[in-house]
């Protein structure tokens, strides 16, 4: 009903912005004694409209009290100096130019609504969202909601716990080297191979996008983990050896680091990826 209703405010100051220009344009017009005079004021009305299309109806305002006292000395000096008579025509432009500004804060009303839900909508969107728009994956805040379940489950049942991090070698030289189109194709397939690298019980997260970098939480111990380790070492061989070496014209390999959890020493699910991230290190 909100919405309904600023449109229809919006809607009234198009139409009001027509009718008020033609009425300022015959009026500017239809006065040949005053015409560059009317010129100048008829301009300025446009000018403060044009600010407050860019900026506020607040900063409209204050332009247009600045005008009117900038018109008023004017007029009052006219008066008593030059012996000039008010007109209606000095009124004119006191009315028509706070018209203006007001039409065209009702014209842009519903646009700047518009604007600002959107907005909002966006920061809500990238607060809540768990998915990875490119690769389908969970994001790191899914990881750390899921990871501070499992890292519970894991200490009350005992159940070996494990985090692989893996990520690209040379990154930034391979994105000099591949279309940015081509290295996002590369990231989904990628993630799809690691995918079908764990158990359908383990999961898998990409941690970052920038760097393109994934997480498998795998339900295993540290030597269990290197099983997995090494599938993903053969796929990656098949993979630059039957389509990444022909489609993307480049190689790919892989740093991975592991890390087994242990409640003493990781507490949080943040802590966990810093120190999984660590073992990518010894991985040369």
């Amino acid at each position: 009903m909100r919405r309904n209703q600023s449109s229809l405010i919006s809607d009234a100051g198009f139409l009001l912005l027509i009718v008020v220009s033609f009425i300022s344009i015959v009026f500017t017009a239809g006065d040949p004694d005053r015409y560059m005079q009317n010129i100048i004021f008829l301009n300025v009305a446009f000018l403060i409209a044009i600010i407050t299309y860019f900026t506020n109806v607040t900063t409209g305002l204050i332009l247009n009290i600045l005008f009117i006292f900038g018109f008023g000395t004017y007029t009052l000096y006219g008066t008593l100096v030059g012996g000039d008579t008010i007109s209606s025509g000095n009124y004119f432009w006191l009315i028509m130019t706070p018209v203006f500004t007001l039409v065209t804060w009702m014209l842009t009303l519903s646009t700047r609504q518009l604007q600002a839900e959107n907005e909002q909508l966006n920061r809500t969107n990238s607060r809540l969202a768990t998915m990875d728009e490119n690769t389908n994956l969970r994001n790191s805040r899914s990881f750390q909601n899921d990871a501070a379940v499992f890292m519970a489950l894991s200490t009350r049942y005992q159940i070996p716990l494990t985090l692989l991090v893996v990520n690209v070698k040379y990154w930034d030289e391979l994105r000099r080297m591949v279309s940015e189109e081509r290295m996002t194709e590369a990231i989904f397939e990628l993630s799809q191979m690691s995918q079908t690298s764990i158990r359908t019980n383990d999961s898998i997260y990409m941690l970052s996008k920038d760097n393109p970098t994934w997480g498998l939480l795998l339900f295993t111990d540290r030597q269990g983990a290197n099983i997995v380790i090494e599938r993903l070492r053969h796929k990656i061989q098949e993979f630059n050896s039957a389509e990444f070496s022909s489609k993307y014209k480049v190689e790919l390999s892989l740093k991975i680091g592991a890390l087994q959890y242990e409640p003493e020493m990781i507490p949080t699910p943040l802590d966990f990826i810093v120190q999984a991230r660590k073992q990518l290190e010894y991985d040369v």
